[in-house]
């Protein structure tokens, strides 16, 4: 049967075989191009050490802001708008790190019991400086994590996550000095995992499937685990594997497309695809390559930044032909928002 389709097919004129031809496979568009004004000063640690950003956006006084960012090799950073760094807490593996209002909390995937754990913070808005206030143990092998304060019912919660594919939703009360960590979800997503985002305008939550794309799921921990896809790899898709960060600013949802170097751009009211972005070498700072984790905000950070910044961690970081430990880059937002609307 095959055969006589084959030699019949072979005998129609060009024009007719042209109309009967599947499609291509569409094509990635062109990222657009934007650069970065800051660069922070680069990790303590060589190799594959930087990972993932969090914006803490001071309550007074916008400059006074800070980025806290993993090196995932032994050290939790801090760093002012400037990228100078004004604290390294030793002893936090954590590759992920995510924070709201004063609390931060990084999943550190080499903790000694096996698990993993919560390392969570207070950071003071008078100095700016993180404290220690508790480590929670979790029944995820904590690798990437996302924080959530429902609109609902103004509770705090917590999604580590696991390259085995686990995430668990965790309740958080802070009272002072003292926290209290209730387990209220646990589910597998499938493969490994580990960018993730968790909306208080939309109620829902990101997560990034590594080699197949971004889901979308409930945020408030009775969602149970109905979800749906906002774009994934390969055929059909915009993202290039590894799919790795996660974040919003504004009214658009942006995504680490790993494999290409650039970044994918969604509305966050209808999650249609936008296009996408690179951050290249510019006189302030080099590109962002390889990129892990990356952060982004809206809000006022000085005059440095006064529509908000976006930040990648860069993987290779150094002109073409040099590399030097890696570090994290600050783009004005607006140098984003222009090519996307």
């Amino acid at each position: 049967m095959s055969f006589a389709l084959s030699v019949r097919t072979a005998a129609l004129p060009a024009a007719v075989l042209a109309a009967l031809a599947l499609p291509a496979a569409p094509a990635h568009a062109a990222a657009v191009s934007v650069t970065a004004t800051v660069e922070t000063a680069p990790v303590s640690h060589s190799g594959d050490a930087a990972d993932d950003p969090a914006i803490w956006v001071h309550p007074t006084d916008p400059a006074k802001s800070v980025v806290v960012a993993t090196d995932k090799k032994g050290a939790l950073e801090v760093y002012d708008m400037t990228g100078a760094r004004i604290q390294r807490i030793t002893g936090d593996y954590g590759n992920n790190v995510d924070l709201r209002g004063n609390i931060v909390v990084s999943a550190d995937d080499e903790a000694a019991d096996g698990n993993g754990a919560m390392h969570i913070y207070r950071i003071d808005p008078a100095t700016r400086r993180l404290t220690w206030l508790k480590d929670v143990p979790t029944e995820v092998t904590a690798h990437g994590i996302c924080l959530y304060t429902s609109p609902a019912s103004g509770k705090l919660y917590a999604f580590p996550n696991s390259t085995s594919g686990r995430v668990e939703q965790w309740e958080l009360a802070v009272n002072g000095d003292a926290v209290t960590a209730t387990s209220v979800r646990l589910w597998d997503a499938g493969s490994a995992v580990e960018g993730c985002y968790a909306d208080e305008t939309t109620g829902k939550l990101y997560l990034g499937e590594e080699d197949v794309g971004v889901w979308v799921y409930g945020a408030e921990p009775t969602a149970g685990t109905s979800r749906t896809k906002l774009d994934s790899t390969g055929s059909g898709g915009h993202i290039t594997a590894d799919t790795e960060g996660i974040t919003a600013a504004g009214n658009r949802i942006y995504v680490s497309s790993q494999g290409s170097n650039d970044f994918t751009v969604y509305d966050r009211t209808t999650r249609a695809y936008l296009g996408r972005f690179s951050v290249s070498n510019g006189t302030a700072a080099d590109d962002c390559e390889d990129t892990d984790g990356i952060d982004a905000t809206s809000a006022n950070l000085g005059p440095a930044f006064p529509q908000g910044v976006f930040i990648c961690q860069d993987g290779s970081n150094g002109v073409p032909g040099t590399s030097g430990n890696q570090n994290f880059k600050f783009v004005p937002l607006q140098r984003i928002t222009a090519q996307f609307g």
